[in-house]
């Protein structure tokens, strides 16, 4: 199956109030394997740039000044994401900003039906649990030593090794796909892991060790197990 992981960075958090998005990094992975396969971009928001917003994610408003604008890149990005689902964190949000610069592009929104929510997943995964990205991603082992700021191409591919896990972790690539057998056999030879076989172990008391029984045994008073009578019962008797 073909899903698309994606991340989006924007002037703030409403863009029914005039905040655009700047940033969009997509990923395609087919059977919960990314392929190598990606789409990124920036683009001019027309307008300054919050410096709460800066901090978070480093992009200037001098940076995205000659960058192209939305309404020029779309066709592009709607050529990639297909009809695939679309996995987000906290993905609302991406979706909102998205379908904000749709419509003002003049073009139809996505389907909310094709929106994979990660942080909801996690929620039921990790009930009570922080689930930021970040926490996600020390919660699974995932390397981020390199994620300084936010940004879009970068959470995404942290994000698809993140869903891996929510979705039953690595082995779940193991699915099979015809034309990816290639792929796959590569997937399976990384995750195998050898067994090893240890010789069984003697389990016989070494004479030194019954000695030592003997000599602690013999330092029990009156045992349990000495104080029935030696005479036989007799069911029959009188």
């Amino acid at each position: 199956m073909r899903e698309i992981i994606f991340d989006t960075e924007t002037t703030g958090l409403d863009p029914q109030g005039g905040d655009r998005l700047v940033e969009i990094g997509c990923l395609e992975m087919v059977n919960r394997v990314t392929t190598g396969q990606s789409f990124h971009a920036y683009f001019n928001p027309e307008r300054d740039m919050p410096a709460a917003a800066e901090n978070v994610h480093g992009l200037s408003a001098a940076f995205l000044s000659d960058k192209p604008l939305f309404v020029e890149r779309v066709g592009e990005l709607l050529e990639f994401i297909g009809t695939s689902p679309l996995v987000a964190h906290n993905a609302g949000f991406d979706f909102g900003f998205v379908n904000a610069e749709l419509a003002i592009c003049g073009l139809e929104p996505l389907d909310r039906a094709r929106m994979v929510d990660t942080v909801a997943m996690a929620r039921v995964r990790h009930p009570g649990a922080k689930n930021s990205l970040d926490a996600l991603c020390t919660r699974y082992g995932i390397d981020r030593s390199h994620r300084t700021k936010h940004g879009a191409l970068l959470d995404a591919e942290l994000l698809a090794q993140v869903y891996v896990e929510l979705t039953g972790g690595r082995q779940i690539g193991l699915e099979l796909a015809a034309n990816q057998s290639d792929s796959l056999v590569t997937t399976v030879s990384t995750m195998v892991r050898e067994r090893r076989f240890r010789p069984a172990r003697s389990h016989a008391a070494s004479a030194e060790e019954l000695a030592a029984h003997a000599d602690f045994m013999a330092t029990i008073v009156s045992p349990l197990w000495g104080s029935q009578s030696e005479t036989p019962h007799n069911p029959g008797g009188d």
